[in-house]
């Protein structure tokens, strides 16, 4: 989710959730290696649970930047292995390397080795002509010998040669059953389901035959979903009444950002679609795409959008259906 699931993305998710576990963006280990750490790294504590997700190939590189990852707090590594795009392929990381599981494995081995929080791999059920039944299992296998907590399966193929990344995940035919199958053969290895899931309806229907689910796009484009997930899938409370009431509660964070520098428009470009189905949904989206982007604007732009989204119990009952 490079460009999406940043510091505030995670914060706003965190007002929604409790219980789920919140992933960063894909960093690679140069970029944690000698880029601005605190930018890039830094996050307040609201957040947590959060697992940092790192691209690359070198094992040393991925032992380092495994560790300083722990050091600033993350509670799980994750070695991304399954993004498709050319610039991660141009730099040997993402799901090229599906083709060398056993250099994957160095680098799990030696996360393992460097941090003492779980070191998870996201992957996808193989790539271009791979037979996806033999290279997901063989994969499955080389990384859970290395060392590796829990397997994160995208259930699509990754085309590295004749489709786009934002092809790449529409485009390939999801295979949940291949997944359901890899967690049969190893019931003492975690498996998570990935690609394609939209409504929590489906990630129960998916907790049945794997350990966990990992919904991307779904809650990113309609977050309002995530106000559920504590009460369906954890047996909680959920944090709020309604989605606006989270996005108030968004506020406080907002105007600590704003006096240190930050443009609202970071913030709010994460909560467009907050609202489904609820009258004023259109006039909130417009009015924070129109105001949110200007120079002074701050959270009255904010409030003045939520004042346009109908406000009783019922606003947001399609959640609880």
């Amino acid at each position: 989710m490079m460009d999406w699931t940043d510091r505030h993305c995670r914060f706003f998710h965190r007002l929604l959730t409790r219980r789920t576990l919140l992933y960063t963006e894909m960093l690679t280990t140069g970029a944690v290696l000698h880029g601005d750490r605190a930018r890039l790294l830094g996050f307040d504590a609201f957040e947590q649970p959060v697992a940092l997700q790192l691209g690359g190939c070198d094992p040393r590189e991925l032992a380092e930047a495994a560790r300083i990852g722990e050091g600033f707090g993350y509670v799980e590594i994750n070695l991304n292995v399954g993004c498709p795009s050319d610039r991660v392929q141009e730099g040997r990381f993402g799901a090229c390397l599906m083709l060398e599981p056993a250099l994957v494995a160095e680098g799990v081995a030696a996360m393992r080795r460097a941090v003492g929080v779980p070191v998870t791999v996201k992957c996808r059920i193989g790539v271009d002509d791979q037979d996806p039944e033999r290279s997901l299992f063989t994969f499955a296998e080389r990384v859970k010998a290395a060392g590796a907590d829990a397997l994160i399966v995208h259930a699509r193929k990754a085309w590295l040669k004749g489709l786009s990344p934002r092809e790449n995940r529409d485009v390939p035919p999801l295979d949940y059953a291949l997944v359901h199958r890899l967690k049969a053969a190893h019931p003492d290895f975690e498996i998570i389901i990935n690609g394609g899931i939209t409504s929590l309806e489906q990630s129960r229907e998916h907790l049945a035959h794997v350990d966990g689910v990992m919904m991307g796009r779904a809650a990113y484009q309609e977050p309002w979903r995530l106000l559920a997930v504590d009460r369906v899938l954890f047996g909680g409370e959920a944090p709020f009444r309604s989605a606006k009431d989270a996005a108030l509660a968004f506020v406080p964070y907002i105007e600590r950002q704003l006096a240190e520098g930050m443009k609202l428009h970071a913030m709010t470009r994460h909560m467009l679609g907050l609202f489904r189905a609820v009258p004023g949904a259109r006039a909130f989206r417009r009015h924070l795409s129109v105001e949110g982007v200007k120079a002074n604007a701050d959270a009255r732009v904010l409030a003045d959008a939520l004042a346009m989204v109908l406000d009783s119990d019922a606003d947001m009952a399609h959640i609880a259906a």
